[in-house]
């Protein structure tokens, strides 16, 4: 069972496109929850659905990776494989806006 809090985290990550990245911030401003960027990443922690909740879609405020629950090279390599360009962990490219 899911939180409000976390159910909201994740329709509104559902929504980031194939091929796009946004960040934990730009979630919790979203939501309506601006200062919750932490609470999105403990929320996206605790994804019960990761093919249907693209949590890999979502990074730090300055594009770094940050964390996944696979690990930081599984999430690299799904970013990689739908188009997003990394260099080091770092996305290079603007967040998408909601």
């Amino acid at each position: 069972m899911v939180t409000e809090f976390e159910r909201l985290v994740y329709e509104k990550t559902g929504e980031i496109p194939r091929g796009r990245v946004t960040t934990y911030g730009e979630i919790a401003k979203a939501i309506g929850k601006p200062k919750a960027a932490r609470a999105v990443g403990s929320a996206l922690n605790r994804n019960p659905h990761p093919i249907t909740v693209p949590c890999h879609r979502v990074v730090g405020s300055n594009m770094h990776l940050g964390g996944y629950a696979n690990g930081t090279d599984a999430k690299k390599q799904l970013l990689i494989s739908e188009g997003i360009v990394i260099k080091g962990c770092q996305v290079i490219g603007e967040p998408f806006q909601f």
